[in-house]
């Protein structure tokens, strides 16, 4: 499921923004650093994306895990948040320590586990799930799910909808749930709001492509769990304790979700530019575009 460009995942960035969180103007000038060695006496607390930041698609990002390893042994708090709502916590773990990286249960936080969060006191309810099924249940296994496939009963019968990963997703199918959602509007919650993902071969679609379409062509407004919305950054914040916000960075390769998320969150920001969504493209117009403004622009993590 490929096709995207970054422009053109851009463009469909800014014509959601609407439906994402809004922040005020920003006119600061950001500074522009090669890593984030150059910034490590500013922050205690580094908020990192993944996609784009840690790695690209199964491929760590060159030097990257050796950077991780140096801002810890310098006493900082380094968390991965991530919109990886599709894979289980376990296996997005295995992943990173397969990659060179090491970080503990806890200092992973997802918009997997956002969702679980959100989903405390529905969990009677009867949900169609997209995802897919080679990642397997853990993490969900306390609700009663049926995955969106073929079938179009259940898309008929279901409570309501979670969208955690799309990469098994069809036009077929999308086009069932927007006709189940005509025919009776329900829940739609998103763990994932990703709109692309990087990756070796290129851009992924992820669920908040389809999450976004199903809005415009249903008018059901779905619930988004992850960045850029606040309530991973309210996870984080919840696992990390008291902190000094002025003193935590997040590092991301996403204006949409990860530097408005942080701007959201009032935290400071770094734009990654040469890895990632920006790869290849041209930070400083796309910054001026959207009118969304990191702290720092990082060449490299």
């Amino acid at each position: 499921m490929t096709g995207f460009s970054a422009q053109e995942a851009f463009k469909a960035y800014e014509a959601v923004r609407h439906r994402l969180p809004d922040i005020e103007p920003n006119d600061v000038n950001y500074c522009r650093i090669e890593t984030l060695s150059e910034v490590m006496d500013e922050f205690d607390v580094f908020l990192l994306d993944a996609f784009g930041v840690l790695n690209i698609g199964e491929t760590a990002i060159p030097d990257t895990p050796e950077r991780i390893k140096s801002l810890t042994a310098a006493g900082k708090r380094v968390l991965v948040v991530s919109n990886a709502a599709g894979f289980p916590h376990a296996t997005l773990l295995e992943k990173y320590t397969r990659l060179g990286y090491d970080f503990a249960p806890q200092d992973v936080i997802t918009s997997r586990a956002t969702l679980l969060s959100g989903l405390n006191g529905q969990h009677g309810l009867h949900w169609g799930l997209m995802a897919t099924p080679s990642a397997g249940l853990r993490d969900l296994e306390d609700l009663k799910l049926t995955y969106l496939e073929d079938d179009p009963q259940p898309y008929e019968t279901v409570d309501g909808f979670l969208m955690i990963g799309s990469a098994a997703w069809t036009e077929t199918r999308q086009a069932m749930l927007e006709a189940a959602l005509l025919s009776r509007p329900r829940p739609v919650l998103v763990g994932n709001p990703d709109i692309v993902a990087p990756r070796e071969y290129g851009f992924s679609k992820e669920p908040g492509l389809f999450a976004h379409r199903l809005a415009d062509r249903t008018g059901v407004t779905p619930q988004f769990y992850g960045k850029p919305f606040g309530n991973i950054y309210d996870l984080a914040f919840k696992r990390l304790g008291p902190v000094d916000k002025s003193r935590v960075l997040m590092v991301g390769d996403s204006l949409h979700t990860d530097i408005l998320g942080a701007r959201h969150a009032g935290v400071a920001s770094a734009l990654v530019s040469d890895f990632g969504f920006f790869a290849g493209h041209d930070v400083e117009e796309a910054i001026k575009q959207a009118a969304i403004v990191p702290d720092f622009v990082v060449t490299r993590p």
